[in-house]
């Protein structure tokens, strides 16, 4: 049996949580179309794992030009607004709590979305990698992604005020809160990064003009949200998508104490996942514990030996699971009580019905709303 701090109760800086297992953010591509609309399906797909202590919702785009992979939902339509809010009631009724990542992809993007116009980045650098474009026989496949097209300093700010706009429309369909996309070598992580922002004017060059991008958003985020109720995710040891940057580190942990002035909810670290990634320093998790005093939620392979041992350490509050949580709806519950996981079928992560969704089966009863 897991030691019991992996289901104690949390409350830190607003953030008040029954478990500290979070569900990670994963796309599913199950938005109805065409409009990109969050569906009934949805809405059991998530109520189904609201045992979890919070729900970080699949990434989803704040506008039509931040979209990147195919039957992925939205924010920024009405027909959205409500698709969304009937899968907040689905969750509260359900006893549980969920937070919407806010994304914009950038250059992880290709022209089908945007009406054969280039997807845009900080600079028209390609990122040399692919996207999963559904085609009009109805089949998804994997895409490269163009050389983006370079925004007009003036563009930047229509962005940030995007952002704002999802984050009060998020608050209007029943969220508890919102979860900025700032890793991963999306738009935001784009900014942040050397080798795919050669900018010269106020958003490029510096650490600081790197940050700026993150800043302005952060800020217009947490007008709408509050800062309590704000989390951000970043990836700093994640180097795919022409992202490693040699700065990259100095550059989250000056984000960290940026955002720990703000008042920031929590901070996601998103680290890589595949069998061969580098473990994450403990140097680095102690100086980002430094410069962050609010909720620190980890995210990368954690079964629960490793989630029990990053929070006794002290270098966590929260773990989050990704992939366990597909077959296994009830995963805390499983946990809990050494009980087996269940297979996901990796033929159903993208796209379709409920096969490979909402059909998983149980182990342990729902709790009690």
């Amino acid at each position: 049996m897991p030691a019991p701090a992996l289901f104690a109760p949390l409350a830190r800086r607003g953030l008040a949580l029954p478990n500290r297992i979070v569900m990670a953010p994963m796309t599913r591509s199950r938005a109805d179309q065409p409009g990109n609309v969050p569906t009934a399906l949805m809405a059991t797909y998530y109520a189904q794992r609201a045992g979890a202590g919070l729900i970080v919702s699949e990434a989803t785009q704040i506008s039509p030009q931040g979209q990147g992979y195919s039957h992925t939902p939205g924010i920024h339509s009405a027909a959205q607004i409500n698709g969304w809010r009937k899968v907040t009631e689905a969750v509260h009724a359900a006893g549980g709590r969920m937070v919407l990542q806010l994304w914009h992809v950038g250059r992880m993007s290709h022209p089908v979305f945007h009406d054969g116009a280039l997807p845009v980045a900080p600079s028209a650098l390609a990122p040399d990698a692919q996207v999963w474009v559904v085609g009009g026989d109805g089949i998804g496949r994997m895409v490269d992604c163009p050389t983006p097209r370079a925004l007009e300093t003036a563009e930047i700010a229509d962005i940030v005020e995007d952002y704002r706009r999802a984050a009060g429309t998020a608050m209007a369909a029943g969220f508890d809160g919102v979860e900025i996309h700032a890793a991963n070598g999306y738009l935001i992580d784009q900014f942040l990064r050397t080798t795919s922002n050669h900018r010269h004017d106020a958003y490029g060059g510096s650490t600081a003009n790197r940050l700026r991008f993150l800043d302005d958003i952060v800020q217009a985020v947490t007008d709408e949200a509050g800062a309590a109720r704000t989390g951000v995710r970043l990836a700093p040891f994640i180097t795919a998508r022409g992202m490693a940057c040699p700065e990259i580190i100095d550059t989250i942990l000056a984000a960290a104490a940026r955002l720990d002035a703000l008042g920031v909810g929590y901070l996601h670290l998103s680290e890589a996942d595949w069998d061969d990634a580098p473990q994450i320093p403990d140097d680095f998790r102690h100086a980002l514990r430094a410069r962050f005093d609010g909720t620190l939620i980890v995210a990368g392979r954690y079964d629960a030996d490793r989630a029990q041992a990053v929070l006794a350490a002290g270098l966590a509050d929260a773990v989050a699971f990704g992939r366990p949580f597909i077959a296994n709806p009830d995963l805390p519950a499983r946990l809990a009580h050494g009980t087996a996981l269940a297979d996901f079928d990796p033929g159903a992560l993208f796209g379709g019905d409920a096969r490979g969704y909402a059909d998983y089966p149980r182990q342990h009863p729902a709790p009690a709303a």
